[in-house]
């Protein structure tokens, strides 16, 4: 039997999302095991028993027992199992620090997520036509979280990566017209604005911060119940300009040395970061430069 110190429902959360990063079905993983699709369901709501059925299931998605039991990292080398753990994570989350190249998916404009596609289609990232579907649906469903006020996010956003935002426009490659590139540069400036419209809002101001600084080329979010850290995540997955959901390793993990590192990283760059008026200021002054 597993000890009862295990948390069940992690476990459970974590089988999903790999089971999405194979790009498993259900019947698939009930099939290989020789068990009925409600069992495979019931296990990924942590409905978990024996330790023998999950060292099963860790060499069926190629993953290792530790990091389903939650002692390991976590990888993923797709993003739609990153997304959809991204997605549980963010769920059960009170705040989260949050960086992501140009800025987070989730303050974009209600406008974004068609605007993903059309350039996950042009760079070529959309030929595996089932694993794009998944990305797109479970990033839809972590805006909807995200506008139903759960989590707190809190956003440091890079002045620089903005600028090459609209430099560059909401393209998939580099090869499109002059005419379409034109349109494409109106669309990021149009999600700038739309940014800019948060920041006046009263209850994101405080939560949006933008810094001039050098700033990591990783994504990553801390996740945190009320004062206690939950998770680093760290993803080299984009979602801007030029996107990528399909090359790269993401990882997970709750080491305390990591998470400090990385919040006393956000700490700093975030004390030195234009908040409020002087965001939008700043934000506006790139817009005319472009």
């Amino acid at each position: 039997m597993i000890s009862e110190a295990i948390d069940y429902l992690a476990i459970g959360q974590r089988l999903r999302a790999y089971r999405i990063a194979a790009s498993l079905k259900a019947e698939d993983v009930a099939k290989s095991l020789r068990i009925s699709r409600a069992a495979v369901y019931r296990l990924e709501k942590g409905e978990i028993v024996k330790i023998e059925t999950l060292e099963r299931l860790a060499l069926l998605l190629d993953t290792s027992l530790a990091s389903l039991l939650g002692i390991d990292t976590e990888y993923y080398s797709s993003g739609e199992g990153f997304f959809e753990r991204m997605r549980q994570l963010e769920e059960q989350s009170t705040h989260i620090y949050s960086h992501f190249d140009p800025f987070s998916f989730l303050l974009t404009s209600p406008h974004y997520l068609s605007h993903l596609a059309m350039m996950l289609e042009e760079s070529g990232e959309a030929i595996e036509s089932d694993k794009y579907a998944v990305s797109l649906s479970i990033l839809k469903h972590r805006k909807t979280q995200f506008y139903q006020s759960v989590p707190k996010v809190i956003n440091l956003i890079s002045l620089r990566n903005v600028e090459r935002f609209l430099h560059i426009g909401l393209v998939g490659n580099l090869t499109i017209s002059p005419g379409k590139k034109s349109e494409r540069m109106l669309l990021a400036r149009q999600e700038v604005y739309h940014l800019i419209e948060l920041l006046e809002h009263q209850s994101y101001a405080p939560t949006i911060a933008i810094t001039e600084q050098a700033i990591p080329s990783i994504a990553f979010q801390i996740f945190y119940q009320d004062q206690n850290p939950i998770s680093l995540a760290m993803s080299p997955f984009r979602l801007g300009e030029l996107p990528n959901v399909t090359t790269g390793i993401a990882s997970i993990t709750s080491s305390f040395d990591a998470i400090k590192r990385y919040r006393s990283l956000f700490d700093k760059l975030w004390q030195n970061s234009a908040k409020d008026k002087q965001a939008i200021d700043l934000l506006k002054a790139t817009l005319e430069k472009f």
